[in-house]
């Protein structure tokens, strides 16, 4: 009876060891995780058309906020802020974006050792870290954390500079 299952749990163990590295290898892992209490929001992407496209850029250039404590994204304009597709932007905000320093230099490792293009997601989410990063870089004080930040936008700057030479 043991013979029966035994191939079945060898097929379950090797799906979630695929699944684990997958997980592990991930630019941004907190996008497959659920934290919204939907599986609609898992790797979720704000972008989808050039509407989406011109719709983020009209949010940036109002002077989207990227704070990082609790639900932090803040969009001056309420037209806008009350928009569905901005839902989409406030899960990547919230809960993708690497906010401490330490994940933003973990993030900056493995961008610098890709030699492929990012995907449309992991990009988006590059772009959007760099403006929390530049945000956040305007708000200290103190010359060391300006220092640590500044080399971390500068860093993120010139990873998505690069992927945009590699597209």
């Amino acid at each position: 009876m043991t013979q029966l299952w035994a191939p079945f749990l060898v097929v379950y163990l090797s799906i979630y060891l695929a699944a684990t590295q997958h997980h592990r290898k991930a630019l941004y892992p907190s996008a497959y995780r659920i934290k919204r209490e939907t599986h609609s929001l898992i790797n979720p992407a704000f972008q989808r058309s050039v509407e989406d496209v011109n719709l983020l850029f009209e949010i940036l250039l109002t002077g989207m906020q990227i704070d990082g404590a609790e639900h932090s994204m803040l969009i001056p304009d309420e037209e806008l802020a009350s928009m569905r597709n901005v839902e989409k932007l406030e899960v990547i905000c919230d809960d993708i974006l690497p906010k401490r320093l330490s994940d933003i230099r973990r993030l900056m490792a493995e961008l610098a050792q890709r030699r492929q293009p990012l995907s449309r997601q992991d990009f988006e989410r590059t772009v959007l870290t760099l403006v929390y990063t530049t945000q956040t870089l305007a708000r200290v004080s103190s010359q060391q954390e300006r220092e640590a930040w500044t080399d971390a936008a500068i860093k993120l700057f010139r990873a998505v500079q690069k992927d945009l030479k590699l597209s």
